[in-house]
């Protein structure tokens, strides 16, 4: 019998002890990340995009958990950009989320002809697409009254990031799971930050959602990302949990150890006093001789 209690989104969950535990840790994930980085405005509305995918659907189920639970005091919108690849199932997102009685809107833009126009043969479609997609939704944020814009990047995208900023960016960086726009009137949130692709997947699949897969980039062979990411699977079989450390890693940054003299004040370093001691503190901390 269904408990009509709670959101429709979540009535037909698995009544199993193994996806009880995966509920639990990926609710708690989700209400850590909002509680690490601050992303509660009691009040705003936010615009939860839902792409289709595996990740934007434990998205946006989560978040109408921790609402009903009173744990998410904010509206939500949920929202799909209809970019216009062909054989996309128009209907299957419009179906389902008024099936589910959730707030949403849906939008259509022809992005995918300015893109397979654009970029020249050869070229991966992600940047492009990304961005055009990025200014359709906060555009549609701001007509929405929505402060924040939802994400579904989950902790496996965040070190893929890394990895491809660092192995063909120059650069250490990754997606935050808060920032403010460049135009400076919209967050971007992404909840899912400590959250593994691998329990995105296991949740979605459990929870049977219809999953929409990308037929613009997901045709492409040889992005960056997907080099990136058989490399951090080859990794994570040699020596299983080893995304969780590297995820941790982003979170306990010591700039006095990197080389960036933007950030660390090198050439004020002086011996003796407190940057002497400073230093032995760190090297200490991280178990380091020189």
């Amino acid at each position: 019998m269904l408990d009509t209690d709670i959101p429709l989104i979540l009535q037909n969950a698995p009544q199993t002890d193994a996806f009880r535990r995966l509920h639990k840790q990926i609710l708690q994930q989700v209400r850590d990340a909002i509680d690490t980085y601050g992303m509660i405005q009691r009040g705003a509305r936010w615009l939860v995009c839902l792409s289709g995918d595996k990740d934007s659907y434990t998205l946006l189920a989560v978040l109408h958990d921790l609402k009903w639970r009173g744990l998410l005091p904010v509206d939500l919108l949920a929202c799909n950009l209809d970019q216009g690849q062909p054989n996309f199932p128009a209907t299957v997102l419009p179906e389902f989320l008024t099936k589910m009685g959730i707030p949403h809107r849906i939008e259509y833009q022809d992005t995918y002809s300015i893109v397979v126009d654009k970029v020249p043969q050869g070229r991966t479609y992600c940047a492009l697409c990304s961005r055009l997609r990025r200014g359709n939704l906060y555009r549609i944020a701001r007509e929405e009254g929505c402060s924040a814009v939802v994400l579904g990047h989950h902790r496996d995208d965040m070190l893929e990031t890394f990895f491809m900023n660092l192995f063909h960016g120059g650069r250490l960086a990754t997606m935050p799971p808060k920032l403010v726009n460049e135009e400076g009137d919209l967050f971007v949130y992404r909840p899912l930050a400590f959250v593994s692709e691998a329990d995105c997947g296991a949740f979605s699949a459990a929870m049977e959602f219809p999953i929409i897969p990308c037929d613009l980039c997901g045709s492409q062979e040889g992005l960056q990302r997907v080099q990136v990411k058989k490399i951090l699977d080859e990794w994570e079989s040699r020596s299983p949990g080893r995304r969780g450390i590297m995820a941790r890693a982003l979170m306990h940054v010591r700039p006095s150890h990197l080389a960036d003299p933007a950030l660390f004040d090198f050439m004020g370093l002086a011996l003796g006093g407190a940057d002497g001691e400073k230093f032995k503190e760190n090297q200490q901390h991280l178990g380091q001789e020189d």
